[in-house]
């Protein structure tokens, strides 16, 4: 299937084609190395690509994270007109919309345990700073203040407000901005040698976990508002927890009267096999917060998960008539993106696909985990349907990691990379043909490099 929209490179000359791409300032991206060499995607349907020379890609990543019912889904796309034709916007602040009230409704009979109550923000980096927020509000309204730090983890990636820049353990993503928020600390990344090749979680680093209360220890838990970690650490290249290293956590927390908040912003929605990690691995916390395939990546949005107790603390200690917490967005709750979402959730449903993910993650993570012969392969870990293959690293840090992301794409496989980690999460509407398709795109790129 290809596409009748004249590509790109064929519209104009070289040079006019360079000035077309000036304006647009992209995201982690080389903008320099892309526009001198673009790689543009066109359309996309199922769990396909197609760049703009009318070749097709199979899509390794869900696009990122978000696609998790793949691509092109009309039931989506016909709920969004329709939601814009009947209302297209209406300010979040002291109005309301049917679609935000039923959508929170809907997700909440997902979320486990009592966390029931939905905040919507526009994006999981906001979703970040809304917890963070919400927590020292909680803290504030039992009557401890004094409560302001926050512990994370190195090698996490929390988003790139200044809230989730200053959780975040990944390098680069600090040392640009020296600026950040004081009073973070972070706990040692669980990535451990003895854990190599090992699918799922690792049998070695649950004493990792005990930094949490070292730093109780050092710093007090009468100060600590909240410990922020990702189930599964995503963005670095799925670090699996080591076997009961998240019920500990959840165990120091509890005794120091601490919130755990998981970030579920790419593990969320069945990427694990049920509708959120903390299901999968058993682990109960304080506060999820979500974004990406919240809506399958048809409308920007994220929300925030929060327990019934700590909203109603927070609620409950306002005066009538007050507004309770002095947050949010201009999109908050956005009709559309309710419209998306709740469309979303009717797939996720219908197809059943939680339990997909979950019947398809062995043959999935076979085939990852049979890469490990190749010479360039340094390590391979996974869990669910997500998983990682670091490289043995090159002339620099990073630098096989992106020729090799840019040439499984020229070979017509998209995924992401952090630094020489290629994490591979397709969709969950992927069949057994397809996760061959993407190993023998993997193991013979993989041989080039």
């Amino acid at each position: 299937m290809g596409h009748a929209e004249l590509p790109l490179h064929d519209r104009a000359p070289a040079h006019a084609t360079a000035t077309a791409l000036d304006a647009y300032w992209m995201p982690f991206t080389p903008n320099r190395e892309f526009k001198a060499e673009p790689r543009m995607v066109v359309r996309a349907e199922g769990v396909h690509y197609w760049s703009d020379r009318g070749e097709r890609l199979i899509d390794a990543a869900s696009g990122l994270f978000c696609c998790a019912a793949g691509h092109g889904r009309a039931e989506i796309a016909g709920a969004v007109g329709r939601q814009l034709a009947d209302l297209d916007f209406i300010a979040p602040f002291l109005r309301g919309h049917p679609g935000s009230f039923e959508f929170a409704r809907r997700l909440a009979r997902l979320t486990p345990g009592d966390l029931d109550r939905i905040f919507f923000v526009n994006s999981g980096s906001e979703a970040i700073d809304t917890a963070m927020k919400i927590a020292l509000a909680y803290h504030r309204a039992r009557g401890q203040g004094e409560r302001t730090m926050f512990v994370s983890r190195e090698r996490a990636y929390h988003g790139v407000n200044f809230g989730g820049t200053s959780l975040s353990g990944l390098v680069n993503n600090r040392r640009r901005f020296g600026l950040a928020l004081p009073g973070v600390v972070h706990m040692r990344h669980t990535h451990l040698t003895a854990n190599r090749l090992t699918p799922g979680e690792g049998a070695h680093g649950v004493e990792l976990a005990d930094d949490l209360a070292r730093f109780v220890d050092l710093y007090g838990a009468e100060n600590i508002a909240a410990c922020v970690v990702e189930p599964i650490a995503g963005s670095t290249g799925c670090l699996v927890p080591p076997r009961g290293y998240l019920a500990r956590l959840r165990e120091i927390c509890d005794r120091h009267g601490i919130l755990l908040v998981f970030d579920e912003v790419i593990t969320g929605f069945g990427r694990t096999g049920h509708a959120f990690a903390a299901q999968s691995f058993g682990v109960t916390p304080d506060m999820i917060t979500m974004a990406k395939a919240l809506t399958n990546g048809a409308q920007p949005m994220g929300a925030v998960a929060v327990s019934e107790r700590i909203h109603d603390a927070i609620v409950g200690a306002a005066p009538d008539g007050a507004i309770e917490l002095f947050h949010g967005y201009t999109y908050s709750g956005h009709p559309a993106a309710c419209a998306a979402g709740l469309a979303t959730l009717d797939i996720f449903e219908r197809e059943g696909l939680f339990e997909r993910a979950r019947a398809l993650s062995p043959r999935f993570l076979e085939a990852m985990f049979a890469l490990a012969d190749l010479p360039a392969v340094a390590d391979i870990r996974g869990y669910g349907m997500m998983a990682a293959i670091e490289l043995h690293p090159g002339v620099a840090p990073g630098r096989r990691g992106h020729e090799f992301q840019k040439r499984l794409f020229d070979n017509g496989l998209h995924l992401k990379t952090t630094g020489d980690a290629a994490i591979v999460a397709p969709p969950l509407v992927a069949t057994d043909d397809h996760i061959d398709e993407i190993a023998a795109i993997l193991r013979r790129t993989l041989l080039q490099i």
